[in-house]
């Protein structure tokens, strides 16, 4: 069977020694030296050795392939030379599009027929292959922990601590695309028949609770603080800990306990706020033990400063120590890898000049090769850009928000100048040839020249949230000597704190909190808000259970925007086939000011006139498209492994 053959079957342990940044000084040996299995396991060491591998298997989202897409909900669309990607094949309801073999490379992260999981090279790892050989792995590893007799209980506890993670990791990943599934808790012998059954959603997550909660159990909260994560102190950012297994224990149980999984794939949205409160009581029990241990300075995690003197070209204050723009990219670091503070999990990033041979040259406009490279774009749509609401915290559909159409940008979610390239907004910095000098200042309005659909904006949007507006031909952020290098961790800190209030929420309304941690939800909520200096969460939106996770989902939608949550935010909520969820829409408007105006102005204080939306494209969904398809040649080996319905 393709779904284990490759990857659950092979019996020859090899011990292999990888480059990752964080831990390249366990061992002087040659990688892919086989020895016995008594060598292999009996010291810290080489058991560590054996488990590096699995770290070098986590995908990097975003340098996958030359051009990738991660953003497939009601976020992002692209130009039309960029409808082989897995963004528009979404769109069109072709889920299939995600399996290797399907079609054309996708820019997915989720399966290659060639991954290597011994690689250094970003393009030869996805989800799919290594979730199997990584899950056969950690169950090698913990068959044999009895081999490992030359240890301290401490270095026994963090090889068990990991392997318990990782194998609940890879199973979650592939969960929330796929449903239910065997859960492998055991080293499957060869050339015997299978009959593993697929579990229910809950029932996997049940399993992969356990092992994440042993997980917890068994880690240090800092590698640096222990004496076996002396040895490599400083470079022990990306180790499994306490802290992980914490965040990942919660999140697996929210999404347990999420509408979809609660109540199974269905069209109407009648279950979006029907949660199943068991679930999250554990998740919220899970998150506030995690935010408790940062609150009260245990751990190497802390919010990162939105704190700017410039906003639009990302310059951080001059009391500022941190910023936030760090989480996402970094440039003039020496290539040091994003995620500053509040990065919780992430996988190895080899070769940080690699993100500008692919992602940083995807989100501005092409025209007249003011970005360059491939004529592939990230476009914000302009109905997630609607849920940035006002800076007094406001949505803009709020009859009290003060949102002004014909002042569109004014006053908005301090987030939005972060994260959003609007009209007027100054692109260029640098000089640049008078024939050019046009496209300085974006031209978004209808009709501008970077509205092309072809090479610019069809949404009458650019993005700069995960890598900056600088990275174009004149400024040059994209060049060597900027040592830009972008990284998209899969956890952060404040995904921890709305993750916290929507557990809470779902099971008694903005009040509501864990056992162990001092803060409520809406509280959790507010500290995002406050980091950002934006509006608390108004008393209209917290006497109401629905009201208020109204919000916690606008509130995630901006914190966590372009980072790839949406798509399985909007599946697990049951919203995935609902309106307004399943359209993609431009924004349209006409200029009143002069040209001379942005140049002398803010463009945020711009009046424009005619402001309205229209609508891109419709996705029409069903019931099936809450799960992928499985691969049929997985499903067509024994009757215990079923398709998705539908497929």
């Amino acid at each position: 069977m393709k779904l284990y053959n490759k990857f659950l079957w092979g019996s020859i342990l090899t011990l292999l020694i990888l480059g990752l940044s964080s831990c390249e000084d366990y061992l002087d040996k040659e990688a892919e030296s086989i020895i016995s299995e008594d060598e292999a396991f009996k010291n810290f060491t080489n058991f560590q050795g054996f488990i590096e591998e699995i770290y070098n298997c986590i995908p990097d989202k975003q340098k996958s392939y030359w051009t990738t897409s991660w953003n497939w909900g009601d976020d992002e669309i692209m130009n039309p030379e960029g409808d082989w990607h897995m963004v528009h094949q979404i769109d069109i309801g072709n889920f299939w599009a995600w399996q290797a073999g399907r079609m054309a490379q996708n820019g997915s992260w989720l399966d290659k027929d060639d991954a290597d999981p011994t690689s250094d090279d970003a393009f030869d790892h996805a989800m799919w292959p290594h979730a199997w050989y990584c899950i056969r792995k950690a169950n090698i590893g913990l068959a044999n922990l009895d081999k490992l007799t030359e240890a301290t209980q401490e270095e026994k506890d963090m090889i068990a601590g990991q392997l318990y993670f990782f194998r609940a990791w890879w199973h979650f990943q592939l969960m929330q695309y796929l449903g239910g599934l065997p859960y492998v808790d055991e080293v499957l012998p060869s050339g015997e028949k299978l009959t593993l059954p697929r579990l229910s959603y809950q029932e996997c997550a049940d399993k992969a609770g356990a092992d994440f909660e042993k997980a917890a159990q068994l880690l240090p909260i800092d590698w640096d603080n222990t004496k076996v994560g002396r040895n490599t102190l400083g470079k022990n950012q990306l180790r499994i800990n306490k802290i992980m297994a914490l965040g990942y224990l919660g999140k697996n149980y929210l999404w347990a306990g999420s509408p979809l999984m609660k109540n199974g794939p269905q069209t109407g949205g009648g279950n979006t706020y029907n949660y199943d409160e068991t679930y999250c009581d554990k998740a919220a029990e899970a998150f506030g033990e995690l935010l408790s241990l940062v609150e009260s300075g245990q751990t190497q995690y802390a919010l990162v400063e939105f704190n700017y003197k410039d906003i639009y070209n990302h310059v951080p204050a001059d009391d500022a120590t941190t910023s936030y723009s760090d989480i996402f990219y970094t440039t003039g670091q020496n290539w040091l890898m994003p995620g500053s503070t509040e990065a919780i999990f992430r996988g190895p990033s080899y070769d940080g000049n690699s993100s500008n041979w692919n992602t940083t040259k995807t989100f501005g406009p092409k025209v007249q090769g003011l970005v360059e490279h491939d004529n592939i774009i990230h476009q914000p749509t302009a109905n997630y850009v609607n849920l940035y609401g006002m800076a007094n915290g406001l949505p803009l559909d709020d009859p009290d928000s003060g949102f002004d159409p014909t002042y569109p940008f004014k006053d908005r979610d301090p987030r939005f100048y972060h994260d959003i390239v609007f009209d007027g907004f100054k692109y260029v910095n640098a000089s640049m040839p008078s024939d050019m000098e046009y496209l300085r200042y974006c031209s978004l309005y209808t009709g501008g020249a970077m509205r092309k659909v072809e090479n610019a904006s069809r949404t009458g949007y650019f993005t700069q949230k995960l890598v900056p507006h600088t990275a174009n031909k004149y400024d040059g952020a994209y060049n060597w000597s900027a040592n830009l290098h972008v990284y998209l961790p899969y956890m952060r800190l404040a995904d921890i704190y709305l993750m916290y209030a929507e557990a809470c929420g779902a099971i008694g309304g903005a009040n509501h909190k864990s056992s162990n941690f001092s803060k409520t939800a809406v509280e959790a909520i507010n500290t995002l808000r406050d980091r950002v200096g934006a509006g608390h969460v108004h008393s209209k939106y917290t006497g109401s259970r629905e009201l208020f996770l109204d919000e916690v989902r606008r509130e995630r939608a901006v914190e966590l925007a372009f980072e790839g949550f949406r798509f399985n935010d909007l599946r697990r909520w049951l919203l995935l086939t609902e309106y307004p969820y399943n359209i993609k829409t431009s924004q349209e408007f006409d200029r009143v000011e002069d040209e001379d105006f942005y140049m002398e102005n803010d463009p945020k204080d711009a009046r424009v006139s005619n402001f309205r939306e229209e609508v891109i494209l419709t996705r029409q969904f069903g019931t099936k498209h809450y799960w992928f398809p499985l691969k049929i040649n997985d499903t067509s080996m024994y009757p215990e492994f079923g398709q998705n319905p539908g497929w």
